[in-house]
């Protein structure tokens, strides 16, 4: 692996993180204790778990670009971040949603957030991974 995917690697899982922290930490805080029957308690919760499917996330990700995505350039990387952040946004908001008695708030949000975190990470993807000369 080289550095400078190493260093993608890093910087999507610190970006996600600070995202996740005011997304999930402040801005939906409200809404999670009002519907506290829905989650684990967070004494309950597996955060090795947690990291372990974030790192999973981006690595497919970051491979994904790395591998398949031609050319690399910032736009690129914004127009894959803009695609799989809708399907992550839609699968994560929307599809628990249609499971789950969530509010449909909620769901917009984790839609938003979704979309969001993938744009950052193909940005930095873009901004990092150039074609090879």
């Amino acid at each position: 692996m080289t550095k400078k995917i190493l260093l993608t690697i890093v910087l999507i899982f610190i970006s996600w993180f600070v995202i996740d922290f005011f997304l999930h930490g402040l801005l939906l805080r409200s809404i999670y204790e009002s519907t506290a029957n829905l989650w684990r308690p967070e004494n309950q919760l597996n955060i090795p778990l947690i990291y372990i499917v974030t790192l999973v996330l981006i690595l497919c990700f970051v491979f994904i670009y790395t591998l398949l995505i031609n050319p690399k350039s910032l736009i690129t990387g914004l127009k894959y971040g803009v695609i799989l952040g809708i399907i992550t946004g839609t699968a994560s908001g929307f599809g628990t949603y249609l499971h789950m008695p969530v509010p449909l708030k909620l769901a917009i949000i984790w839609f938003f957030g979704g979309l969001v975190k993938a744009i950052v990470a193909g940005i930095i993807l873009g901004v990092i991974i150039k074609p090879k000369k």
